[in-house]
């Protein structure tokens, strides 16, 4: 078909009166084998039962192809069915308006007008009605119109080699292309398809923005506000006023209706100052008595001023071993307790703290989250775990006194984006504590990195604060653009992993 000549190309529903038109079509794209269209009947069924999932492309107001579908509750559908059990004898009676799934059951192209890349628009438009009827996903049985050529081998080592490029199928080398992936070979699908020897693919395209319904009231956001805080070091003449500090930041980033507040690693460190006079192991105990108050603090916080906060990190003793611990305050009053699990070698020797052993991903309001604290952001092991959960969001507080150290931190931030499909926010301290032992200086550019992809920013960067001083960061992140990174990136770090190969595992299953 020569692309100049064509003046006008539309997706229409089909109805009853282009009836005589789609026989024709049907017959010259089918070979003309008898009995091989629809009866006119069976045309008024479909288009009075459920009209979006009929349609057709016109050129130039011919018939170029179609698409005809129905909805069905896949629960209900037998794992080996046939063509035949879908159309129920071509009665559609499985069509269940209130179904989870979009059943293809007829879609073709005129010879004339194939090379248009037109049957790609009619799998485009069912994903779409897919995603606005909040379907699970699409499936059909596709033919594999060259296995009986290839005999010799089983259908599934037929559908490998074609995977493989070894084998041309044009059928399922399109689906593929189309991000369908098989589910399992159905047998006896299609009587008379001799071609296939009357096998199928179950093949499956997943509808990545699916919400499974609930009928309670739901606060889940796609759009989530973060605030994080870089804190200042400085000297406080007790609790009262630190937790003064603390109040001003959680009331300014909630002010602009921050989802989350975000604390550094320590940020309570200056109290130690008044425990200066003790040997440094004695003094940071001293601090931890200080945990549980400032929990419990935070908790009324949360529900006061509804956000859910990320204390960044306190020491903890815990049967008299000292961790470096952190809480997550959610706004609706829950609390949850994470455990850095790489303390550095400056943590064990100067301090004698332990690693800790609690690793796991948090459900909130706005998503699934993961906290990492400091020196374990560089350690990729732990975020491919936690993305292996679900992870959206990795939040990360640090402590670093050099710009080598917060280097370290912010790279391997940055990696972790990437490698794990999702969000990471980093918060640090800045300013000085001449008075404390062991936490001198502190150098700190809080930020939020992305993948690097088209729908994000080409550097990975969203937002960062300046350096070195005292300020708030807040930046909005899109939960569903990582959906869409995860199935149509043009790299796709999280599937692509040869876990074939190699696997990351969890020896210590303590959470």
């Amino acid at each position: 078909m020569d692309t100049q000549k064509i003046e006008n190309i539309e997706l229409k529903y089909l109805t009853v009166d282009d009836y005589e038109e789609l026989k024709s079509a049907t017959l010259e794209s089918y070979g003309g084998v008898l009995n091989s269209y629809w009866k006119e009947q069976h045309i008024k069924d479909l288009t009075t039962k459920f009209p979006e999932g009929q349609v057709v492309i016109k050129i130039d107001g011919d018939i170029a192809g179609c698409a005809l579908s129905i909805i069905v509750d896949f629960d209900n559908i037998d794992d080996e069915h046939t063509y035949e059990d879908i159309i129920a004898g071509e009665s559609f009676k499985n069509h269940d308006p209130d179904g989870d799934v979009l059943y293809g059951i007829d879609v073709f192209i005129k010879p004339e007008y194939r090379g248009l890349r037109l049957g790609r628009r009619l799998y485009d438009y069912r994903k779409e009605v897919c995603e606005n009827l909040n379907l699970k996903g699409i499936v059909f049985g596709g033919r594999m119109p060259n296995y009986h050529e290839h005999k010799n081998l089983s259908p599934k080592e037929y559908f490998e080699k074609v995977k493989r490029k070894e084998i041309h199928d044009p059928v399922l080398n399109f689906q593929i292309s189309n991000d369908f992936h098989p589910v399992r070979i159905l047998k006896g699908y299609l009587e008379g398809d001799t071609a296939s020897n009357e096998y199928a693919v179950l093949m499956e395209w997943d509808n990545i923005y699916y919400t499974k319904p609930n009928k309670k009231a739901s606060t889940v956001k796609t759009v989530v506000r973060l605030g994080l805080i870089q804190w200042q070091m400085r000297t406080y003449t007790g609790l009262d006023e630190l937790m003064q500090q603390v109040e001003y930041f959680i009331d300014s980033v909630s002010a602009y209706r921050s989802d989350f507040a975000v604390f550094p690693e320590f940020f309570n460190a200056p109290l130690m100052a008044e425990f200066n006079h003790m040997h440094e192991p004695e003094a940071i105990r001293e601090l931890a008595k200080f945990t549980e108050v400032i929990v419990e603090k935070l908790k009324q916080l949360s529900i006061s001023y509804n956000i859910n906060i990320i204390s960044g990190s306190m020491p903890e003793l815990v049967d008299d071993k000292l961790y470096n611990v952190g809480y997550l305050c959610r706004r609706d009053g829950s609390v949850e307790r994470y455990e850095k699990i790489h303390v550095t070698p400056d943590e064990a020797k100067v301090w004698g703290m332990q690693n800790g052993n609690k690793l796991q991903t948090f459900e909130t309001d706005c998503g699934k989250i993961g906290i990492l604290i400091c020196y374990d952001s560089e350690f990729p092991e732990l975020s491919r775990l936690l993305a292996d959960e679900g992870m959206d969001i990795l939040f990360v507080p640090f402590l670093t006194d050099t710009q080598n150290g917060y280097s370290r931190v912010r790279l391997c931030a940055q990696a972790r984006a990437i490698e794990n499909e999702c969000y990471v926010a980093i918060a640090g301290s800045v300013g000085n504590l001449p008075n404390v032992n062991n936490m001198d200086i502190q150098y700190a550019q809080s930020a939020v990195f992305t993948p690097c992809d088209f729908s994000f920013p080409s550097n990975g960067i969203k937002a960062e604060a300046t350096p070195n001083t005292e300020m708030i960061l807040v930046a909005d992140v899109d939960l569903s653009l990582l959906r869409e990174l995860h199935s149509h990136g043009a790299v796709k770090n999280l599937k692509d992993r040869r876990k074939d190969f190699y696997d990351v595992i969890r020896i210590n299953n303590n959470k």
